[in-house]
């Protein structure tokens, strides 16, 4: 495990300050995030836009299970109607109730998620005054494409093979006309298997039945890759474009290697540079926190 650099706990040093675990998707974000709420007194509060609703859909959306959260309080995940609308003004009035909260208490916020667009406006939007009340930290966890793209398409068959094609059955009713621009139904995976479903009703030929699915889970993948890629270009245009200072954590070397090897370069390459910036940033005195 790695050491703790430092020991922020009852200090003020910390106070009014906000680490942000950015990234595309499949990158270990949520790793990332647990790993330093275990050196550093924080809480994690989620930034991705489908994993704020209940509804049943954990394989789906890759919720962090609460066996991999080590007692860690996570904020905004699994708390909202799946039917319903969470919009960017939704996930800042939350975030920043959230924020306060645990500044508070005393510990440090890590907002950690892919949803680019709820990061920005928090931070961007004058009318949430975030910038006035709280210094930053942004780590994008970075991952090459092509090695990014083979993994997030070996874990879509993870995740059929852990149940992914019941889970999205059972959310949706049988017969009725899906909206799959609301809600939870939005998420990767929902328009995809819907249309398959609706085929599947009419059909009796296994073989056809089996074929339609297999183009469904590749739409899956081609999805998910083409979203990988939206990501990473909102990244860089915050990083380049908008002058954010974003620390480029480089993960690639994990995903190279397998076994005690990955778990060897998580460490060396992700988990000690990723919790020395954020020891850093928080040792520096916030300029707007007045003792």
């Amino acid at each position: 495990m790695v050491g703790s650099v430092m020991n922020t706990t009852n200090t003020d040093f910390h106070r009014k300050k906000v680490v942000f675990i950015m990234g595309s998707t499949g990158t270990g974000k949520s790793r990332l995030s647990v790993d330093l709420a275990g050196h550093i007194p924080a809480e994690i509060i989620n930034s991705d836009k489908m994993q704020v609703y209940n509804g049943g859909l954990d394989i789906l959306t890759n919720k962090i299970p609460e066996s991999e959260r080590n007692g860690v309080t996570h904020h905004l995940i699994s708390e909202f109607d799946p039917n319903s609308d969470f919009t960017v003004s939704d996930f800042c009035f939350h975030a920043l109730k959230a924020i306060d909260k645990i500044v508070r208490s005393d510990r440090v916020p890590i907002i950690v998620g892919g949803s680019n667009s709820f990061i920005e406006a928090l931070v961007e939007d004058p009318h949430f005054k975030f910038k006035a009340k709280y210094e930053s930290c942004f780590l994008w966890l970075d991952v090459s494409v092509p090695i990014l793209n083979s993994f997030v398409s070996k874990r879509v068959d993870h995740m059929v093979h852990a149940g992914l094609v019941d889970e999205v059955r059972a959310l949706l009713i049988p017969g009725s006309d899906s909206d799959c621009t609301r809600g939870i139904h939005r998420a990767i995976g929902v328009p995809e298997l819907d249309e398959y479903f609706k085929a599947e009703a009419k059909l009796t030929d296994k073989t056809t039945k089996e074929k339609l699915l297999r183009e469904a889970i590749e739409k899956i993948k081609d999805n998910t890759r083409k979203l990988v890629l939206t990501q990473l270009k909102k990244i860089q245009r915050l990083r380049y474009e908008k002058g954010w200072a974003i620390h480029r954590v480089d993960a690639t070397p994990v995903f190279q290697r397998g076994g005690k090897d990955a778990g060897r370069a998580w460490e060396e390459f992700v988990a000690k540079p990723s919790l020395a910036i954020a020891n850093d940033f928080l040792l520096k005195l916030n300029e707007n926190y007045v003792m």
